[in-house]
This record gives structure tokens, C-alpha cells and sequence, in this order.
């Protein structure tokens, strides 16, 4: 019968699809993989539908497995839901809460979301951990922090559920007396891998191996935002900054916009910033009420910066 089918079948089901085998999946939910393939055939007799074909070396969703996959997750994001509902009513605000937040994030937008979080949450300690790259999600997925507002999409593992909340610009940028700024036409890629790039580095391994934006021969790598833009300023390399942090310094002249090739760095080349949490945990009450209103002042502040019609 369909109504004997549990949460954690489904949970299974996802895994397998997600991991792309069932050992895999195993390894995932730390169990055997034996007990994964039980648990699928379990579900397919339930079902009366076969959810994966066998026949080759790793087990493939069939069309009727693709489709019943999006419904689990569907099903699981809302059981999720309904639990934080329920640790709500029952009087769970977080004592604590833990988030580590990218750097590149828009910092007006946080602080003022933080300061009526205050307000609201009057009891809850707030802990916050500023990173970037894999460094932001790792707390997350380590358990440490019940959500992260991380950009680096491409460290994200299937683990962690997304809720978009806004892109942020980038913007290459370089001091008015680097060579690289005097140029009167566009810079070509091979001009720019003939200087010196100022790279951030990554405090976690979750990139190691990986490179983001890297276009130069030679890099020096910081793992601070804040050095990074020093160095910029003190004619010490070219790299990219969020357009939000450095505009006083380009009105100012301090640093300037570099005359790039769209081709090889598109203007106004964006960032998505995203909420995560690790699936299966999504954040107290606490949490979610933070989530909600740093997405609500992420649009608010995009439909400031658009232009009117007319």
C-alpha cells in the first residue's frame, strides 16, 4: 500500500538519484549499500513502478523514477517544513544561532536585517562567521552553523538545500597608476596574464584543485577581503571586487574600472548569493525569520538600483 511508504524511503530514493549509485548513497546515509538496493526494491514493490533500470554498471532512473524523484523531494522539503512548524509551536526559538556569511554579500543588508533581528529575537545570541568560498558553506555541512549565505554555487554539495537571495556584482578593478589602468583600449587576456592578480584563497579544502576567475600567469592569493582591497589600492595587482564595497574608491579615482574584453570578463558579471542549510535541517524559527527577511531587503534593494521607465 502507497500509505506505508515512509520518509525515509523516500529520503533513499533521493540519494540514489542524487549520488548516481547505490553504494554511493550508501556512503551518504552511512549505510551498506546492500541496504540501500533493499530499501529501493522495498519501494518499487510498494510503488508498483520501477524506479531505476539495472542493466548497465550503474543503476539509471527511469522516467517514471526521474518524476517520482522530484515528487520525494517535494514531499521531504515540505516534511522538513512541518517539523520546524512543529519545534515553533512548541516554543523552540534558537538560544544560539550560527551562520557564517560570504564576504561578498552586501554588509548594509545584513546589518540592518541583524538589527531588527534583535528586536524580534531579543533572547537568541547570534553568532556570525564571515568567510569565503568553501570556507562559508563548511560550518554548514560540518554542523556548526544552521545556515550559511554562500555564493562560491559550484562548491555546493547535493546535501544542502538553496534559496536564491540576490546576485552581486563584480567588478575588475585596479589602482589609476597600474599599468593595466593606462591602457587607452581594451585589455586583452594576454595583458592581463602579464600582471600580477590579487586572488582571495579559500580557508577550507572544499576547493582544492579548483580555480574562480583566475586569469593571470601569476597570482598572490589573500584570505581576506579587506587586505585584498588594500593591496588593490597600493598599485600591488588587478583583480575583482563586489561593485557595493569599492564604490566611494571608484568615485573617489582611488581605483578604477579596468577596460576588459566583454568576451573575457563580461561587464557587470554577477555573483548568485544563496541561504543553505544541509537538507533534513532547515533552521529554527529564529534562523527562518532572518532568511526571509535578508531575501526581502536583497529585493528591496534590487529594485532601488533599477532603472525607471520613461
Amino acid at each position: 500500500m502507497i500509505d506505508a511508504i515512509t520518509l525515509d524511503q523516500m529520503r533513499t530514493l533521493v540519494a540514489a538519484a542524487e549520488s548516481g549509485s547505490f553504494s554511493a548513497a550508501g556512503r551518504r546515509l552511512g549505510r551498506a549499500q546492500s541496504v540501500v538496493s533493499q530499501t529501493i526494491q522495498g519501494l518499487e514493490t510498494r510503488l508498483k513502478v520501477t524506479l531505476f533500470e539495472r542493466d548497465g554498471r550503474f543503476p539509471v532512473l527511469t522516467e517514471a523514477g526521474v518524476a517520482l524523484v522530484n515528487e520525494a523531494r517535494a514531499v521531504l522539503r515540505q516534511a522538513d517544513h512541518f517539523k520546524a512548524r512543529a519545534r515553533d509551536l512548541a516554543g523552540g526559538v534558537e538560544p544560539e544561532l550560527s551562520i557564517a556569511i560570504d564576504v561578498m554579500f552586501p554588509i548594509d543588508i545584513f546589518t540592518s536585517a541583524v538589527a531588527e533581528f534583535g528586536e524580534i529575537f531579543p533572547d537568541t545570541t547570534l553568532r556570525v562567521y564571515v568567510e569565503s568560498l568553501g570556507a562559508v558553506i563548511q560550518p554548514t555541512l560540518e554542523g556548526r552553523c544552521s545556515f550559511a549565505v554562500a555564493g562560491s554555487i559550484a562548491l555546493f554539495p547535493p546535501e544542502l538545500d538553496l534559496e536564491r537571495l540576490l546576485a552581486v556584482r563584480l567588478t575588475l578593478v585596479a589602482s589609476p597608476l597600474h599599468p593595466l589602468a593606462q591602457m587607452p583600449e581594451a585589455i586583452s587576456p594576454e595583458q592581463l596574464a602579464e600582471h600580477i592578480q590579487l586572488v582571495l584563497t579559500d580557508r577550507s579544502s572544499l576547493s582544492e584543485g579548483k580555480q574562480f576567475g583566475v586569469l593571470a600567469a601569476k597570482t598572490w592569493r589573500l584570505a581576506d577581503l579587506g587586505a585584498k582591497h588594500a593591496f588593490l589600492k597600493a598599485g600591488l595587482g588587478w583583480g575583482s571586487m563586489p561593485t557595493w564595497m569599492i564604490k566611494a574608491d571608484l568615485a573617489a579615482g582611488s581605483l578604477v574600472e579596468l577596460n576588459v574584453d566583454p568576451g573575457v570578463w563580461p561587464q557587470g558579471d554577477q555573483m548568485p548569493m544563496h541561504a543553505v542549510h544541509r537538507s533534513g535541517a532547515p533552521p529554527g524559527p529564529a534562523g527562518r525569520w532572518l532568511i526571509e527577511r535578508l531575501r526581502d531587503r536583497a529585493q528591496r534593494c534590487v529594485r532601488r538600483e533599477e532603472p525607471s521607465a520613461g
